[in-house]
């Protein structure tokens, strides 16, 4: 029998050549032309903004606005700024390593830490649900005269459905975040007609974006303003929507999901720096200029529609409000579950850990709280946790060993670094001055 031929005589093996693979995620979809290719892959950052036009930041927006006229827009704007930078790192560590935030801070950092993370996360997650379910609350309240607690269970169920459109396959992310989506464009509209209706002076507007100050006060405000604005469960959450939704074959796909990322955050959170740069000048031009700037709570902002404008201007801030409340309390409520599971790799049934993020804002509205005052303290609460989900997102998309080939560039580690440490001051002096001013 004449032996098979070896590379020692020249002459190639004979092997059986692999089966060819099949099309990536990403080359599917560039099937369908570029332009589907860019919508198909939007999506994430949509539901990520969601949380940055949330009912606190009604409440912030709108008593800057009401008491020091067009003074912070420059704090909404470079909080808005400040958001896209994190949420393009929060997105980009789920695409470089197929893992979110709270997993790889498992994987990398010891266990007290990990553990220290996840209590404090937990925490940040029910403040935030009690934001949000107290802001559908009231708008439930304000358009058909629910009672809170009721309007709060009324909430909870809606966001239990919207969660539930998640499914159980990848595949049918799009059902969530078009929904969201859906909302975030109610969210627009509503504000979009009552800035047309209210109308502002554009000169007045433009100054506003001079940084300055009126004292002590206005330092705090545009502190809560800043706190409203940047959410630590969205950090979390922004890296669980990329890490597996289009599963990338090699580095260069990598690197072409991380542009239509870019693509995705900046379109999502311009719309929501929109947004609440139209709270506060809607605020600004209606009540400031009109001399009401007491104006610090969501009924009274409504009332003040209604009279001083009209009630359809009363009830597209209502509609915005429910859209708020409801799309937010989902993601929060989404937020958690990645919490839970990244930090201490556990898992519970859903309807459980969705219940225990939704409880505390149950029962703040069945025993009476002020929801008003409920939502200034959930906003101080947010602002401790924004260090905590910040810091290690900076750590870790510096470090080649964790991000591969998409490393954070030193300038873009330095600009993250220099919000971060900005962040923490800013946060540091609202903690001081609300428990020690």
């Amino acid at each position: 029998m004449t032996p098979p031929p070896t590379p020692a005589t020249g002459e190639a093996l004979a092997l059986p050549l692999p089966a060819a693979a099949g099309p990536s995620d990403l080359e599917q979809l560039r099937g369908r032309g570029r332009l589907r290719t860019t919508l198909a892959v939007l999506g994430p950052a949509f539901v990520a903004c969601v949380a940055y036009v949330d009912p606190g930041n009604f409440a912030t927006n709108i008593a800057g606005g009401a008491k020091y006229g067009y003074l912070l827009l420059w704090v909404l704007l470079a909080a808005n700024l400040m958001a896209m930078l994190i949420q393009n790192l929060s997105a980009k560590i789920g695409i470089a390593t197929g893992r979110n935030l709270p997993e790889l801070c498992r994987e990398h950092f010891r266990r007290p830490v990990t553990w220290g993370l996840w209590v404090q996360a937990e925490l940040i997650a029910m403040a935030t649900d009690l934001a949000e379910f107290v802001g559908a609350a009231i708008a439930l309240n304000l358009l058909f005269g629910v009672p809170l607690f009721s309007a709060g269970v009324i909430t909870a169920i809606v966001a239990f459905a919207i969660l539930a459109l998640q499914g159980a396959s990848r595949r049918q992310y799009r059902r969530f975040e078009l929904t969201i989506a859906g909302m975030l464009g109610v969210i627009l509209l509503g504000f979009l007609y009552d800035t047309l209706s209210i109308g502002f002076d554009a000169g007045d507007a433009g100054a506003g974006f001079l940084p300055a100050f009126q004292g002590t006060d206005s330092v705090l405000l545009a502190t809560g303003i800043l706190g409203a604005t940047v959410m630590p469960h969205v950090i979390y959450l922004h890296s669980a929507l990329t890490q597996d939704r289009i599963r990338p074959r090699d580095d260069t796909e990598r690197r072409a999901l991380l542009r239509f990322q870019r693509i995705d955050v900046t379109l999502a959170m311009g719309l929501a720096g929109v947004v609440n740069m139209s709270m506060l000048i809607i605020a600004a031009s209606l009540f400031h200029a009109g001399g009401q700037t007491d104006v610090d709570s969501i009924e009274a902002a409504h009332a003040g529609f209604g009279t001083l404008v009209s009630s359809q201007a009363a009830l597209a801030f209502a509609l915005a409000l429910l859209a708020s409340g409801l799309a937010s309390s989902s993601v929060g409520t989404y937020a958690g579950q990645v919490v839970m599971q990244g930090f201490i790799a556990r898992t519970i049934p859903l309807a459980v850990r969705r219940a225990v993020t939704m409880t505390p804002a149950l029962v703040v509205l069945a025993i009476g709280v002020d929801p008003s005052r409920a939502l200034v303290i959930s906003q101080v609460v947010l602002s401790f946790g924004i260090p905590f989900a910040l810091i290690p997102l900076v750590l870790l998309t510096r470090r080649a060993d964790v991000m591969g080939a998409l490393v954070n560039r030193r300038f873009t580690t330095v600009a993250a670094s220099v919000v971060a440490a900005l962040i923490v001051a800013l946060n540091g002096f609202l903690l001081y001055d609300t428990f020690l001013g």
